[in-house]
């Protein structure tokens, strides 16, 4: 992905982020929770396992000073925070899950602060307050419903990513991108086979019909969104601040707004526009702060 530049790889990823809630809920009643995070993963295991042989790369998932990196990445990033997300798709919408998730950013901050050293510059901040007041205004002005339970799982989700990250970018330089995908889809399949046990033990349940649109979920999730999408999200955080990539990335909830509205699912009101120019002036704000800073 030489030919991508961080910025570049951080928008495509943002477009991809902003497909999968609506994935998600589409999957309710043909694709459980489970189903999806486990096949999703399998399948995109699956699409490295020839290149990890031809390279020799498998003998890095399992070196000890790489191997729990690796572990924290798949189980945080994937593992728990998409099977928690999904199972509480079942009680809430796309849109709660996605003003929630806007909290993640108050996480990365911090997080980013404290483990990597990496402190936000005064326009950084202001643009990110004025995304998150904009996604805030965009998605209230649909009307969003209290549904507890979903929205409680939901917030319980939010660290995990930023953990994951965080080991991502304490990973040797010359690991590849592509590997941190592969362990992420790895450690993640690894991870929830038994966590699936247990759950069904507790009657959580486990099931995938067998049709165009169930196949169509479980490829979008193997393929587009754990395997193309995190290889643009790795090419971008790992070539600046876990931070500003975390701002411009929660920019997605417009992006899912927009294309609910093409697809007949939502209306735009004035409201929801005045926050969608909110959100996208923010997310320009720290994309300036992104193109003339320093990235390490």
């Amino acid at each position: 992905m030489s030919y991508i530049t961080p910025l570049q790889a951080l928008w495509s990823s943002v477009i991809i982020t902003a497909i999968y809630p609506v994935v998600g809920k589409l999957a309710v009643g043909s694709v459980s929770p489970l189903a999806i995070v486990l096949l999703g993963t399998l399948g995109t295991a699956l699409i490295y396992v020839p290149w990890l042989f031809k390279k020799g790369y498998w003998r890095l998932l399992f070196r000890r000073d790489l191997f729990f990196k690796f572990a924290a990445v798949g189980l945080f990033g994937t593992a728990l925070p998409y099977l928690l997300i999904f199972i509480a798709l079942n009680y809430t919408t796309p849109a709660n899950s996605a003003i929630l998730n806007q909290t993640e950013v108050i996480y990365s901050l911090i997080l980013s602060a404290v483990f990597l050293k990496e402190y936000p510059s005064k326009k950084q901040l202001f643009g990110t307050a004025v995304l998150i007041c904009g996604v805030g205004l965009l998605l209230a002005g649909e009307g969003l419903s209290v549904k507890l339970k979903g929205d409680l799982i939901i917030l319980a989700t939010v660290w995990m990513f930023q953990v994951s990250h965080i080991a991502a970018k304490k990973l040797p330089a010359d690991i590849p991108d592509n590997l941190i995908v592969c362990a992420r889809a790895l450690f993640g399949f690894l991870c929830t086979v038994p966590t699936a046990f247990i759950l069904t033990r507790f009657d959580v349940p486990f099931y995938c019909g067998f049709s165009l649109k169930s196949v169509l979920i479980l490829l979008f999730m193997a393929v587009f969104n754990n395997l193309i999408g995190n290889i643009f999200w790795y090419k971008a955080i790992r070539n600046m601040a876990l931070a500003k990539a975390t701002a411009v990335i929660l920019v997605y909830p417009v992006f899912t707004y927009l294309l609910s509205a093409a697809l007949g699912y939502d209306k735009l009101k004035m409201t929801q526009i005045l926050g969608l120019l909110l959100a996208m002036g923010g997310a320009y704000m720290v994309t300036n702060t992104i193109r003339k800073g320093t990235e390490k």
